[in-house]
């Protein structure tokens, strides 16, 4: 039985979810590889006791993108005529894209190594960025003659804004952990054992609060980046209406009037 490509670690509300292909340095080769990200996305988001996803992969590589040898021999994603190849990345990367910026909770991406092409548009998918010093970047699909099959032309700018998306794109140039700092991609750059620690230490940080608002805040967050700002409130007095009702707001207003209560 072929081994799964995406492999679960649960550490009480954290789910570390590892890309786990070294022999290709952790490249997208099949629609399997999609279908896993797309079935843990849909446990993730009916599971509440899960607060926080961290994303990294196996060593040496976060994710090298798509696979050269099957573009070579017209294989995987780019096997048939031009129609089956277009409904084969509507099925597969692209439902892998959707699952994961759609996921309800926060989700960290601990970018370990190179992370290229589709693996950098998987890090943009993300909400939080750290970076190994080790990391390499790189938006490489013009490089060979080819544009993003995963979203990236609407994710990278996202992340670090049109201007150096656009450059970032059309040079396909290789960019390390500290120019991904400089860029705004990555919030923080660590060494290398320092990654899964940090990571884990953030994710931490957020579990430690309501499930249920966390899911809230990310709705907004990424709910407001398409709304003007009446549709945004609207939102947010919706939300914000269920959350003053819930037990876990009742139970962190005793606590924090409590705390001060006792100096």
């Amino acid at each position: 039985m072929t081994e799964p490509f995406l492999r679960e670690e649960r550490q009480g509300a954290v789910l570390v979810l590892t890309m786990d292909g070294p022999e290709d340095r952790n490249a997208l080769s099949s629609a399997r590889q999609c279908e896993e990200f797309v079935e843990a996305c849909r446990r993730i988001n009916t599971d509440q006791s899960v607060k926080v996803v961290i994303l990294t992969g196996r060593e040496p590589a976060f994710c090298s993108g798509g696979n050269i040898k099957h573009m070579r021999s017209l294989e995987g994603f780019m096997a048939g005529p031009v129609q089956e190849v277009a409904e084969g990345y509507r099925s597969s990367l692209q439902q892998l894209a959707l699952s994961l910026y759609e996921l309800q909770v926060p989700v960290i991406a601990a970018v370990n190594g190179p992370a290229i092409g589709a693996g950098l548009d998987i890090a943009c998918m993300c909400d939080i960025r750290l970076a190994s010093e080790r990391a390499r970047f790189s938006e490489a699909f013009v490089r060979l003659g080819l544009i993003s099959g995963i979203g990236g032309a609407w994710f990278l700018p996202r992340a670090v804004g049109p201007s150096r998306a656009a450059e970032l794109s059309f040079t396909a140039r290789v960019f390390d952990a500290a120019q991904a700092l400089e860029y705004g991609l990555v919030s923080e750059v660590v060494a290398p054992d320092q990654l899964m620690p940090r990571a884990h230490e953030l994710a931490g940080e957020i579990a430690r609060h309501s499930g249920m608002a966390l899911r809230f805040c990310k709705r907004l967050l990424r709910k407001s980046d398409g709304l003007d700002l009446r549709a945004s409130l609207d939102l947010t007095a919706a939300l914000q209406a269920i959350a003053h009702q819930t037990p876990e707001h009742h139970a962190a207003v005793e606590c924090f009037l409590a705390a001060r209560e006792r100096g």
